[in-house]
């Protein structure tokens, strides 16, 4: 036992001590200099909570707050539903149903510049071609305005992680007992009993997952954010990700922006925590 344990310590110190040099390090420095004035060259200088203040009261920082919120609530549930209903369709025995399990998840293998940068072509140069084409107006300026650069976030987003939250569904679906599933045919159950009263329960530790994971994801989204919109018009599009990032590096606040990204960090962690303790609630009643 002796030598196992001496073996995993040795195995697993690399592994440790880089999660400490880049995650934990790091993260600790940001909570002491979000204390201070740094702005990223000069000495700092220790300045309290005024930062956190400042940042409560920043109209830019609680305007992108707000558009990630949003933005955040209908991707996570677009996602999860595109997700779980792909996920359903491709375990049903037809052919083809592989080919499907690897078109449909194909966009998650784009990186996120290259993949803004595609649908940014699609929607200033296709859409303004269809438009002419068909006449209808607003096309060609998709990205020009708040509301349709909104929904053109969320497209891109449900496009591109969809595929990868139906493999999570597609593990909990094809670990159901077939036998519970036969059992409900025999009684004469449809496919919507059977998917609601039998499935349902039986993925919501996948559902549980799932949902943690979109929520992350949303919640700190930038690439898309910055090669599709920038966060224009007027910073309208801006989502905290990129806020923070330009407080940091266009402004020079490096503590200011710490203190944003403290905040940030506090607030998802207290949705994600309060978001996996309900559904793995659902899982225990399940």
């Amino acid at each position: 036992m002796s030598k196992k344990k001496t073996w995993f310590y040795l195995f697993s110190a690399p592994v440790l001590i880089a999660l400490f040099l880049v995650v934990l390090l790091p993260f600790f420095y940001g909570i002491f200099y979000s204390f201070t004035n740094w702005d990223g060259v000069s000495q700092s200088a220790f300045v309290g909570i005024s930062n956190y203040i400042n940042a409560l009261k920043d109209p830019t920082y609680l305007a992108s707050l707000w558009f990630t919120i949003k933005f955040s609530v209908i991707a996570i549930v677009l996602i999860n539903v595109i997700g779980l209903g792909l996920a359903v369709l491709v375990t049903n025995k037809f052919k083809g149903a592989n080919i499907l399990r690897t078109i449909f998840f194909m966009p998650n293998l784009i990186g996120g510049l290259i993949l803004g940068f595609i649908w940014q072509f699609i929607f200033v140069e296709a859409f303004s071609a269809f438009g002419k084409l068909t006449g209808i107006p607003g096309l060609g300026s998709w990205l020009a305005t708040t509301n349709t650069g909104f929904w053109a976030l969320v497209i891109v987003m449900v496009w591109q992680y969809s595929g990868y939250i139906m493999v999570i569904y597609i593990s909990y679906l094809q670990g159901i007992d077939q036998s519970l599933l036969e059992a409900a045919d025999l009684d004469g159950a449809t496919a919507m009993q059977k998917f609601w009263q039998i499935k349902f329960p039986l993925i919501m530790p996948g559902f549980t997952v799932s949902l943690f994971m979109t929520l992350s994801n949303c919640f700190k989204l930038y690439d898309q954010n910055l090669s599709l919109t920038a966060g224009g018009p007027y910073n309208s599009t801006q989502m905290v990700a990129m806020n923070i990032y330009n407080t940091a590096f266009s402004m020079n606040k490096m503590g200011f922006a710490q203190a944003k990204a403290v905040i940030f960090f506090v607030f998802v962690a207290i949705i994600s925590l309060t978001q996996v303790y309900l559904t793995s609630r659902k899982e225990i009643e399940a």
